[in-house]
């Protein structure tokens, strides 16, 4: 009597239920699943499934959810990952804005010239020693707290054609607010800035008087 081959050996028909072996219950195709499976068998030109066409479909049951549960968890994971980075990086570059715009606003005093953080960053960055503005009254200053205003509202407000005082709101700008770090009033028109630079022409020559005399 001839051997049973191997693939004879492993046919499906031949094994024992592996879940009846294993003691858990069978389970049953679907529906949907047994539609397919008699479709199956159509095509092939039989009358109705074997036990190849069951297996088939109970196998695509199987793995086609599963892929498609892998591929959809992947897909939302994905998903989050990127919205979380984003987040982050929005949530740190919006920190870093703040920062440096926190940072830079402390530098300028908004009545007008600069903090003394401004000061010491201006320093650092180009060396300069920058000092406060001259707030005294002409009687009480030295001869070097006139030459500094002095200075301070020719160059400003004496040049020949002045800068915006006022912007696009009526507001002052930077170069009106400096005034008031030298306790002038701050100009909104030009003869007003005039006024302070001739102030301060007066300052210079005063200067120059004390000097000759020492």
């Amino acid at each position: 009597m001839a051997k049973k081959t191997k693939s004879a050996k492993k046919a499906p028909w031949k094994r024992p239920n592996p879940r009846k072996r294993a003691g858990k219950a069978s389970k049953h195709l679907t529906p949907a699943k047994k539609a397919a499976a008699k479709a199956s068998a159509k095509r092939a030109g039989r009358p109705y499934p074997n036990l190849v066409d069951n297996m088939r479909m109970a196998k695509s049951a199987k793995k086609k959810p599963a892929k498609k549960a892998v591929k959809k968890t992947v897909k939302k994971v994905a998903k989050k990952t990127t919205k979380k980075t984003a987040k982050k990086t929005a949530k740190k570059s919006g920190k870093k804005a703040a920062k440096k715009s926190s940072g830079r606003a402390a530098e300028k005093d908004p009545k007008g010239g600069l903090t003394a953080a401004g000061r010491k960053a201006f320093a650092k960055k180009q060396g300069s020693h920058l000092k406060p503005g001259v707030m005294k009254k002409a009687s009480d200053m030295t001869p070097t707290e006139m030459r500094r205003k002095g200075s301070w509202a020719v160059r400003f407000y004496g040049r020949a054609k002045l800068p915006p005082l006022v912007d696009t709101r009526g507001q002052p700008t930077r170069l009106a607010l400096s005034a008031h770090a030298w306790g002038e009033p701050v100009p909104k028109t030009v003869a007003a800035a005039r006024k302070i630079a001739a102030k301060g022409e007066k300052l210079l020559a005063r200067y120059h008087r004390a000097k000759e005399k020492a």
